[in-house]
Parts: C-alpha cells; sequence; structure tokens
C-alpha cells in the first residue's frame, strides 16, 4: 500500500473530510488532495503531522497495511485501545481491511462511552450541587 492511500485510507476511517484534513494542516484542499493521489513528494514533516492527527505514531502510519508486520498500540488512559493490525496472516486484504476498519470503530466507540460517562458524571455533580 502506497502512502497516499495510508493516508486515504485513515482518514476515511477516521471520518475526516479532506477538507478538515487541509485544514489542519494549513494546506489547501488542492494540496491536501494531490497528497492523496499520489501526486506530490510528502516530506517527513508533513508524514509526521498527518500522523499526529490520526493520533498514531509516524512508524504506524508508515507500516500501516504493510505484510507481516504486528504491533499494538495503547496506553492505560480511559480513551486508549490496543489495536492489533493483522497482516497477510491467511487473510484476504478485504478482511484485512475490514478488521481495521471494525477496530477503529470500536476505538470510536469506547471514546464515545467514556466522554458519555464523563457527562452523566457531571450531571450528577451539578444534581448534588442544587440540592
Amino acid at each position: 500500500m502506497k502512502i497516499n492511500e495510508k493516508i486515504r485510507f485513515m482518514r476515511q476511517l477516521k471520518e475526516f473530510s479532506q477538507e478538515e484534513m487541509a485544514e489542519k494542516l494549513e494546506l489547501s484542499l488542492n494540496g491536501y488532495a494531490n497528497i492523496e493521489r499520489g501526486e506530490t513528494d510528502v516530506q517527513m514533516s508533513r508524514l509526521e503531522q498527518i500522523a499526529k492527527i490520526f493520533d498514531m505514531d509516524l512508524m504506524e502510519l508508515l507500516n500501516f497495511g504493510e505484510k507481516n508486520i504486528l504491533y499494538f498500540t495503547g496506553n492505560n488512559s480511559p480513551f486508549s485501545s490496543n489495536n492489533v493490525n493483522c497482516k497477510d496472516i491467511g487473510y484476504s486484504k478485504e478482511a484485512q481491511f475490514e478488521i481495521q476498519k471494525l477496530q477503529l470503530i470500536v476505538e470510536q466507540q469506547l471514546k464515545e462511552i467514556a466522554y458519555l460517562k464523563e457527562i452523566i458524571e457531571l450531571t450528577k455533580n451539578q444534581k448534588k450541587e442544587a440540592i
């Protein structure tokens, strides 16, 4: 998978529009679209910015979708998850894509659950203070 394909794939999984990415990177929409189409050589500093937007480090972005690579990401915060990227261990590319897509969906749902729990806790505290 080429770097521009990885960037497009991750953007779509994170549900960012090209406009949002361009804004976050302080690029024109055409400038960002050129990156996704592979019409521009992307400097390492720009790749680091892109990886940061996707909440991954540069090596994870570069290795994303490559064969025979297994990596775990995560920390102990309530907004983290442990992702496993399965690469070429008997899965078709479509299955790998679906697994990665589902992992990102689960990660987003876990973040949403943590956020909703925080809202519930704040609401409870406000009710206690009002009494």
